[in-house]
């Protein structure tokens, strides 16, 4: 029987990138054996002739359905979108713009039919990324596996190959904010690890910003862990063991001493440090009541505007 695949591409103000992705990816899907693949584009809001340029591509090709959100809901919620319209055997993630290279998708398909449910594109090259984005995923990856009960693992994107059995498991998480990456890990599954060199972008620039990315580690860090928030507790814990031993330090000095008065340097030191102490800690925990406060809203992940072909 013909095993049937999903790609899910979302895309987001590409029109410069969709040329030469179609052309470098169809003749490699059609290498492919005994496969009947299937291509779902995501248009998440883009303000430029993305969704103009993909209809035109899924008039040429009826192998591309395309999805159009409503607005620019982020690439979380595009690959929800594309995971719900995916009804193949299997799915594989992949960025328009071709830093992952769609060679590798034949080692993932074949370590599917080997019996892998999940497949990992794992980048052993980043040298096409600048040194502060390496190192600071580096640390994010660090950071957050020793935080987090969830491991993710180092140097995975998005690019993947996923069972059917998986997709369904990923559609029953019904959380609003989503860190995909942590969804992904979360549901487990038999898993292989293919590597591959990250090549630069085919087209176009990137569009997460420092800003965004900071958020979207802020994402992941919150997602799957209570230790930040658990961390204030400690602090406040050691600070106020501090203070007691000022304290008493304060009242021996007094009895031995008499009371100098006291000196501003340090009165301003101790109420500025307890001071912000305070403000971030009241800031984590605005973190975790703010997702509280969106998941109850129960709104959808995203609105799909129209689906075509």
């Amino acid at each position: 029987m013909l095993k049937t695949v999903s790609l899910i591409v979302p895309f987001y103000n590409e029109q410069s990138a969709i040329t030469i992705f179609a052309d470098k990816i169809i003749p490699v899907l059609e290498k492919i054996p005994e496969i009947g693949w299937k291509i779902v584009c995501i248009d998440d809001g883009s303000s430029d002739a993305t969704l103009a340029q993909l209809l035109d591509l899924s008039q040429r090709d009826p192998r591309f359905r395309i999805l159009e959100l409503s607005r620019n809901f982020g690439k979380e919620a595009a690959l929800t979108a594309g995971l719900d319209a995916a009804d193949s055997d299997a799915v594989v993630i992949i960025d328009a713009d071709l830093q992952d290279p769609p060679e590798v998708i034949f080692q993932m398909v074949k370590a599917w039919r080997e019996g892998a449910e999940v497949v990992l594109g794992r980048r052993v090259d980043r040298s096409t990324d600048s040194t502060l984005k390496r190192k600071t995923a580096a640390w994010f990856y660090e950071l957050h596996s020793k935080i987090s009960h969830i491991q993710i693992p180092e140097n995975v994107g998005d690019f993947r190959l996923m069972d059917r059995c998986v997709v369904d498991a990923l559609k029953r998480l019904p959380e609003r904010q989503r860190f995909m990456k942590g969804l992904f890990a979360w549901v487990g599954f038999r898993t292989v690890t293919v590597d591959y060199a990250r090549l630069p972008r085919s087209a176009g620039t990137t569009k997460f910003s420092g800003f965004s990315l900071w958020n979207f580690a802020l994402e992941g860090f919150t997602s799957f862990s209570t230790i930040p928030i658990r961390l204030w507790t400690y602090l406040g814990t050691m600070g106020a063991l501090c203070a007691l031993v000022y304290g008493l330090f304060i009242i021996i000095r007094t009895i031995l001493w008499g009371n100098p008065v006291p000196g501003y340097a340090s009165l301003f030191a101790a109420i500025t440090l307890f001071s912000s102490v305070q403000i971030i800690s009241i800031g984590m925990l605005g973190e975790y009541i703010g997702r509280i406060y969106m998941e109850t809203k129960q709104r959808p992940i995203y609105v799909l505007r129209k689906t075509y072909n």
